[in-house]
């Protein structure tokens, strides 16, 4: 179900309603008003499934995957003395 921004043209009140295709037109929750403006919001889209924070793959990061991320070695963490 899609998340809709309102600004109440009455009190200007910020807010958010969860929609479903048969809800009726929303009201502020302060004043109760139906003279409401929808907000343009911006959205994002995707999968986390098998990422890291901020999307990236696991071993995609600055350390070499099977590295120790100093050397290189790859026998991995610890296995060299830097």
């Amino acid at each position: 179900m899609p998340i809709f921004e309102y600004l109440c043209k009455s009190c200007n009140r910020q807010f958010e309603v969860l929609m479903n295709g048969g809800s009726p037109k929303p009201q502020c929750p302060l004043c109760h008003s139906r003279e409401l403006e929808q907000q343009f919001s911006a959205f994002a889209v995707g999968s986390t499934k098998g990422k890291g924070r901020f999307g990236k793959s696991a071993g995609s990061g600055s350390v070499p995957r099977g590295g120790c991320g100093s050397c290189g070695d790859p026998r991995g963490p610890g296995s060299c003395s830097n």
